[in-house]
């Protein structure tokens, strides 16, 4: 982190901390954004370099409380990951207890190695491990069949797998306090194309984002894998989007 990076971020997080109510941006940086969302969560940005659609941004989410702080998909890389969770320990003073992985995809898990080498534990569906180890990329340490709650300081986060779509394995994440949904890339931004489907179940994309939008419909920020959050409109664009006449 270059020390005019430093001085900006020290400007941004003054009087913040893991509590602040303060609707701003609080980093930036050549390979990071990082975006408050509500009083607990958190957007970070990274960025993937693609064949097909160039410089891709990614989208992570960070939920904190009592010091405590889960990051939900890596950076694409470990640089990155590195940059993101020094930024989480120093200047949020918070302590990174896990990190969930989303699904296999480089964008989800290309930074995970950081968070190993540091001893922080890693969790994913366990259809993810196994497509990790197919794909010969770092596999999580801890895996689940259907759902997993987590807690972060005094709160909960619960992590599903709702059925195919962009990947067979790919997960949501909520955080029902401040009514935060983790959509990763299952979920599109409003107004994006079907991206890279060379892993999806098409035929049943639509319909898990049915049962999502059932189950979760108290949600009032959705988070995308790519683009800009909102709200329940995202849902109602992806199953648009996936529906199979």
């Amino acid at each position: 982190m270059s020390l005019k990076t430093q001085l900006i971020t020290v400007f941004l997080i003054a009087s913040l901390g893991c509590n602040s109510q303060k609707n701003i941006p609080i980093y930036r940086s050549e390979s990071l954004v990082l975006e408050k969302l509500t009083p607990s969560t958190y957007r970070h940005i990274s960025y993937l370099t693609t064949e097909d659609h160039g410089k891709v941004s990614c989208n992570g989410m960070i939920v904190v409380d009592q010091g405590e702080a889960l990051i939900f998909d890596t950076p694409p890389n470990n640089v990155d990951s590195k940059e993101l969770i020094d930024w989480v320990e120093s200047a949020m003073e918070c302590k990174v207890i896990g990190v969930v992985v989303t699904h296999f995809h480089n964008d989800c898990l290309g930074g995970l190695k950081e968070f190993h080498d540091r001893q922080i534990p890693s969790y994913s569906s366990s259809k993810t491990l196994e497509l990790a180890k197919e794909n010969n990329v770092d596999i999580p340490k801890i895996g689940f069949d259907d759902s997993l709650e987590l807690r972060v300081g005094n709160k909960q986060v619960f992590n599903e797998f709702p059925g195919e779509g962009h990947t067979r394995d790919n997960t949501i994440s909520y955080f029902p306090d401040e009514k935060v949904l983790f959509g990763g890339c299952l979920i599109k931004s409003v107004g994006a194309n079907k991206g890279y489907t060379g892993d999806a179940n098409e035929n049943e994309w639509s319909k898990t984002v049915l049962a999502v939008r059932s189950k979760y419909n108290k949600a009032k920020i959705i988070i995308p894998g790519h683009g800009e959050p909102g709200d329940s409109e995202l849902l109602d664009y992806t199953i648009e989007l996936f529906k199979v006449d």
